[in-house]
């Protein structure tokens, strides 16, 4: 089953190379009768872009899957827990301090502020009693507005509301040659995911049963928050907010395949770069020749399926 899906993953990247404002043909483009401004907008903007999606979303269903594992909860994600508002607040204390930084540098500022965002969600999980599974998300999104709220308000009183705006779009359209290569780290650290697959299901199981079995349990959650960190970073700094990727696609897979990562791992970084494609996809045809970014789009689906999963956990309660 994994070629078919791999295959139809391929067929979602090479649509997306011919989708868009100008009309790039592939039958020109193999003809030769395709003119040099062809040759440039392909590959100047839409290769890079659909590299762009495709390490975007497998990286943060990857990241999702492991936050899940770290917070021992269905419902969280990056963008469910701090963790993208606080590389959000990251981000802009680099407008206010250093807005000529190398790329690389933003990241990892931004990587570190959502790392601290993600510790201290974790921190306030093991110091209040949870007496329902939905108090985590809930904790998660109370404490990624606090964040955002302080964010916004910096971002007006340095009149940086419109550059903050266009980072919270999740907008692959910004994406060219030159201002994406740094996607390449995230897919490193996912292949790192995928390295240490064992140890996130077992430390899945709690601290005590990860003791039990030999295994060095803060370790393991230091290396999932850095993983999660740098992902978030990294897709922040090239595109800006892809929210709930992390919740749909882990979800889904687990749903199918249960919770051995070693496993699953590879399907949920699949599905998630097919999602984003086909999410980016249906942004640039539905009003075209204008676009909807990714994130808008995954928005709507996302936050429809967290409300399935809700009243689904509902009715198995009741």
């Amino acid at each position: 089953m994994f070629l078919p899906a791999l295959l139809l993953t391929v067929l979602l990247a090479l649509v997306s190379l011919f989708v868009g404002v100008r009309d790039v043909s592939p039958f020109d483009l193999f003809s030769g009768a395709a003119d040099q401004r062809d040759l440039m907008v392909l590959l100047a903007s839409r290769v890079p872009r659909t590299i762009a999606l495709v390490l975007a979303g497998s990286g943060m269903a990857i990241a999702g899957t492991i936050m899940q594992m770290l917070a021992r909860n269905r419902f969280v994600e990056p963008s469910t827990a701090g963790t993208v508002e606080s590389a959000g607040l990251g981000m802009l204390t680099v407008l206010l301090i250093a807005p000529d930084m190398p790329v690389i540098a933003k990241m990892l500022v931004a990587a570190a502020f959502s790392m601290a965002g993600t510790a201290l969600f974790l921190s306030i999980l093991r110091a209040i009693p949870l007496r329902s599974i939905l108090m985590v998300p809930l904790v998660g999104i109370m404490l990624g507005g606090m964040i955002s709220a302080v964010t916004t308000f910096f971002a007006y009183r340095f009149d940086l509301l419109q550059s903050m705006g266009a980072w919270a779009s999740g907008d692959f359209s910004v994406v060219l040659r030159g201002r994406y290569e740094i996607l390449w780290v995230a897919f490193a650290l996912t292949i790192a995911a995928y390295v240490a697959a064992d140890r996130f299901t077992v430390a899945g199981m709690g601290e005590a049963f990860s003791s039990n079995l030999g295994l060095n349990y803060r370790k393991v959650m230091t290396l999932g928050l850095i993983i999660v960190s740098m992902v978030t970073a990294c897709v922040v700094v090239t595109a800006g907010v892809v929210p709930f990727l992390g919740l749909i696609v882990p979800n889904v897979v687990s749903m199918i395949m249960g919770d051995n990562l070693r496993r699953s791992l590879p399907w949920i970084g699949l599905c998630g770069a097919a999602l984003v494609l086909v999410c980016d996809i249906i942004g640039r045809v539905i009003n075209a020749p204008f676009e909807i970014p990714v994130g808008a789009v995954l928005g709507i689906v996302g936050s429809l399926f967290f409300l399935y999963l809700l009243i689904g956990r509902r009715n198995r309660v009741a």
